[in-house]
C-alpha cells in the first residue's frame, strides 16, 4: 500500500478553512496524522471528536517536531505573530502556508520571520468558505470546484510548489498563480468590498430603526437575506483583512462610492432610462459570468 505523500500535518487554526482542508486531505488518503492547535481548547475538543484532528498538540515545539506540512489557518492579522513563534522550530524541508485573504502583508511578515524558510513558505488563498466560523463549521466538500490562488515568490522551491498544488487540487480546487499585488487588488474588489457594503447594509438597517430593527426585518425577504448573509461573517477576520489591504479597498471604496453618487444623481433626476440602463448593464455582467462560472 503506497504511503499518503504527508506523514504529519500540522493546521493552526482548526476553523472552517484549517478544518476543511484537514478533513479533504484525510479524505483523500493524502495525509497519515493530523496535529491540530488553536486559543480555544473548547474548539480544539471539538476538533478532536469531529475527526478533523488526531491531536491537539500543547506548544510549537512538539507540534511542529517532524511535520511535513504546517498550515498557517488563522485571521491575517496573528499570521505574523505566529511566524515568530514557529521559526525556531522548523525544520529545513517544513513545508509552511496559509490561507489569508490577502498576500501582500503575509509576504511581507515572511520575509522578516522566516528569512531562513522562504523556499519552503508558500502564499496561499482558498477562495471558498461560509459566514460560519469554527471547527464545526469544517466540511470536507468545501473547496471542491473553488478556486485556489497561489502568490509565489521568486525563493520558492519548485517542488515545494508543486506539492501545495497537488494537496489542494485533492482538496477539489481549480490552483492558479498570480502576483501577490494582482491577487490583493481583485480580492479587494470581489471579497473585501462586498463584506464591507453587507457590514454596512445591516448597520445601515440598525440606525434606521433606533429602538427595535428587528421590527423591519421580520418583513425582510430572501433577497435581504441573501444580500447580508456576509455579515455573519466573523467580526475579527473581516477587522484583520480591511486593515491589510487597507490602501487598495480604500479606492475600491472611493470608486463604489462614485458609481452610487452617480445612480443617486440619476434618481433625483428622474431618469427612467439612464436607470434601465445601469440595471440592465448590471444584470448582463452578472448573467455572463454565471454563464462562464
Amino acid at each position: 500500500m503506497t504511503s499518503p505523500p504527508l506523514h504529519k500535518l500540522v493546521v493552526i487554526g482548526v476553523g472552517l478553512i484549517g478544518g476543511s482542508f484537514a478533513l479533504a486531505l484525510r479524505n483523500a488518503g493524502m495525509v497519515k496524522h493530523i496535529v491540530g492547535m488553536g486559543r480555544s481548547q473548547e474548539n480544539m475538543q471539538r476538533a478532536l471528536e469531529l475527526g478533523i484532528i488526531d491531536e491537539i498538540a500543547s506548544n510549537f515545539a512538539s507540534a511542529l517536531k517532524g511535520a511535513d506540512f504546517v498550515l498557517l489557518a488563522m485571521p491575517v492579522g496573528q499570521i505574523s505573530n505566529i511566524m515568530v513563534q514557529i521559526a525556531p522550530c522548523l525544520t529545513p524541508g517544513t513545508i509552511v502556508s496559509d490561507v489569508g485573504s490577502t498576500k501582500q502583508d503575509v509576504i511581507i511578515a515572511a520575509r522578516t520571520h522566516l528569512v531562513q524558510h522562504l523556499a519552503h513558505f508558500i502564499p496561499c488563498h482558498p477562495i471558498a468558505g461560509t459566514e460560519l466560523s469554527g471547527a464545526e463549521a469544517a466540511s470536507t466538500h468545501l473547496f471542491r470546484d473553488k478556486h485556489l490562488i497561489i502568490t509565489p515568490l521568486a525563493e520558492n522551491n519548485d517542488q515545494a510548489i508543486s506539492l501545495v498544488t497537488t494537496l489542494w487540487q485533492h482538496c477539489g480546487t481549480k490552483v492558479s498563480c498570480m502576483p501577490a499585488d494582482q491577487h490583493d487588488r481583485i480580492l479587494a474588489t470581489i471579497s473585501h468590498l462586498p463584506h464591507i457594503l453587507a457590514f454596512t447594509l445591516m448597520n445601515h438597517v440598525r440606525a434606521s430603526i433606533e429602538d427595535k430593527p428587528e421590527e423591519i426585518l421580520r418583513f425582510a425577504g430572501s433577497s435581504f437575506r441573501d444580500c447580508t448573509r456576509i455579515a455573519s461573517s466573523s467580526p475579527e477576520m473581516w477587522r484583520d483583512i480591511c486593515l491589510a489591504n487597507r490602501e487598495t479597498l480604500l479606492k475600491q471604496i472611493d470608486t463604489y462610492q462614485k458609481e452610487l453618487t452617480d445612480l443617486r444623481i440619476t434618481l433625483a433626476n428622474n431618469n427612467g432610462e439612464a436607470l434601465k440602463k445601469a440595471f440592465a448593464n448590471a444584470r448582463e455582467t452578472r448573467q455572463q459570468w454565471l454563464k462562464n462560472d
